[in-house]
């Protein structure tokens, strides 16, 4: 069932401690140690934030599959899998072309604007981990430079991937037509940079180093059904983080979050930012 805007529920599943004092009326928590949450932001140094297709959604993106299943009238196993590649590469390339060229009518909205705010101000570790393929974090404003604290675990959709000379270089035009790779100059070798069903997700050495480090972890717009992500939360726990959830409905592993709100990203996580920025490293 939705949880709506005046709806709060209270779970006692868990008894670890949690410092996390809801400050949101759509929140749901597990037990609160007596420092609270001023107490808990000042020790918060390293923060690992998840992101998912609900944060992109309020800007206009499709979700990865709607409520018949597909992704914009494809089946997965058509447009997201090596397989489906080799099967029909025109299908896959114009699928993901089609994509592309959506981008250039979306815009970031404020959850990403906050987040890359968090980015250029927070003085501790930060790693933004999304599992998005667009290019919305990018334009909201995040430090790129030296490597940057954004990192796309499943790839980029302004990202080519040549197959004769494994060299990736940035995209932004129409791969069906063969284009000729930057590197080294043959055509028709490029494949979108995008992870599919099988591969493993980029940067997985750096995403796990930062979970056993992080004092928090926090995940944004996420459906906790695809792993390895889904199971970032258990890891993060598991090395002594706090764990917060934002979503718009619960998701599959709600039940691993310290904290969960609910509600629209554009709204939950501008307010939570200030929050950390105003009790945390700044």
């Amino acid at each position: 069932m939705r949880l709506t805007a005046s709806v709060r529920v209270e779970r006692s599943r868990d008894t670890l401690a949690s410092n996390f004092r809801p400050a949101h009326p759509t929140c749901f928590s597990t037990s609160l140690e007596a420092n609270g949450y001023e107490g808990a932001m000042k020790d918060i140094q390293n923060i690992v934030i998840l992101t998912g297709a609900g944060i992109s959604a309020e800007s206009g993106v499709a979700t990865f599959r709607g409520p018949d299943g597909l992704w914009e009238g494809h089946r997965v196993e058509d447009v997201a899998t090596p397989e489906a590649f080799q099967r029909n590469p025109a299908l896959v390339q114009n699928f993901y072309d089609e994509r592309r060229a959506k981008l250039k009518t979306v815009h970031p909205n404020a959850a990403h604007q906050a987040l890359a705010k968090l980015d250029r101000t927070w003085a501790g570790d930060l790693l933004l981990v999304t599992q998005n393929v667009d290019d919305l974090h990018d334009r909201a404003g995040h430090d790129l430079e030296n490597g940057g604290r954004l990192l796309h675990m499943h790839g980029e959709l302004n990202s080519a991937w040549c197959l004769a000379c494994d060299a990736r270089s940035r995209f932004d035009g129409v791969m069906a037509a063969g284009p000729v790779c930057p590197h080294c100059h043959q055509s028709g070798g490029l494949r979108p940079d995008i992870v599919w069903f099988g591969e493993m997700p980029y940067q997985m050495e750096r995403i796990e180093l930062a979970l056993a480090r992080c004092d928090l972890f926090v995940s944004i717009g996420t459906s906790g059904a695809v792993y390895p992500a889904a199971g970032f939360v258990q890891t993060a726990r598991y090395h002594g983080a706090r764990t917060l959830e934002m979503n718009l409905d619960p998701s599959e592993g709600s039940f691993h979050f310290h904290e969960s709100r609910m509600g629209r990203a554009g709204e939950l996580v501008p307010g939570w930012v200030e929050e950390i920025l105003s009790h945390g490293l700044c």
